[in-house]
């Protein structure tokens, strides 16, 4: 099964006056669609957009996993467990919230931020928080989260070249930036599919440079 999701479909939430737009790829906060909930450990795969000096203040999270990917721009991140980063393009944060972590996220730089962040159902509820980056992960480089059973897989592709689609009892696609195109289907920038059993399928970019997301996961939805 491949489903596509396209970019203009996206549940629009944020505050657009304190300088934040926010597109959900899933039911979020005050939007609440019941066939769109999750697909297998994802529960979210949220696009940000932050103007310089707004952010989103000290929250609570709890029995997530949460990880972000930065398109442009920095993230600053600080949390209760006494973390203080700050995230550019190319590096992966990811942050365990457990048994609960409250955290804040900031553009407190000159320039507009971009960046995806994706939240994953643990396998196991409880524990303790814990916190993560990767500066500068190289491509087809996986990135494993065990406590959500699934991998991340980036991919960075040139004009015309093709990456293979984990073989995965799921798959979820999102890209980035650029086109691809996935069978029959051309994908644009906020585009996303979700594939059952994945086997022996291929992304192949377009005329211009392209950068997409895949989160390969054990176990297929609903389980």
């Amino acid at each position: 099964m491949i489903d596509v999701r396209r970019s203009a479909d996206r549940f629009r939430g944020g505050d657009p006056a304190s300088g934040i737009e926010s597109l959900h790829a899933f039911s979020f906060g005050r939007h609440y669609d019941p066939d769109n909930l999750r697909f297998g450990a994802i529960l979210a795969c949220n696009e940000e957009r932050l103007e310089p000096g707004a952010g989103f203040d000290e929250h609570p999270h709890s029995h997530t996993e949460i990880v972000t990917w930065v398109v442009e721009g920095e993230l600053t991140h600080r949390d209760s467990a006494g973390h203080a980063t700050v995230v550019g393009p190319g590096d992966v944060q990811r942050l365990s919230s457990a048994g609960g972590v409250r955290h804040v996220e900031r553009n407190d730089g000159d320039a507009p931020l971009v960046f995806v962040q994706m939240w994953l159902e643990p396998l196991s509820p409880g524990g303790d928080p814990s916190y993560e980056i990767v500066r500068g992960i190289a491509d087809s480089t996986p990135y494993a989260l065990p406590e959500a059973g699934a991998m991340l897989h980036v991919r960075r592709l040139t004009p015309g070249e093709r990456t293979a689609v984990p073989d995965a009892a799921a798959v979820y696609v999102h890209v980035v930036r650029g086109e691809v195109r996935l069978g029959d289907a051309e994908l644009g920038p906020g585009d996303s599919v979700r594939i059952v059993d994945a086997e022996g399928l291929e992304l192949a970019a377009g005329v211009g440079l392209a950068e997409v997301l895949m989160w390969e996961q054990s176990n297929p939805p609903g389980v």
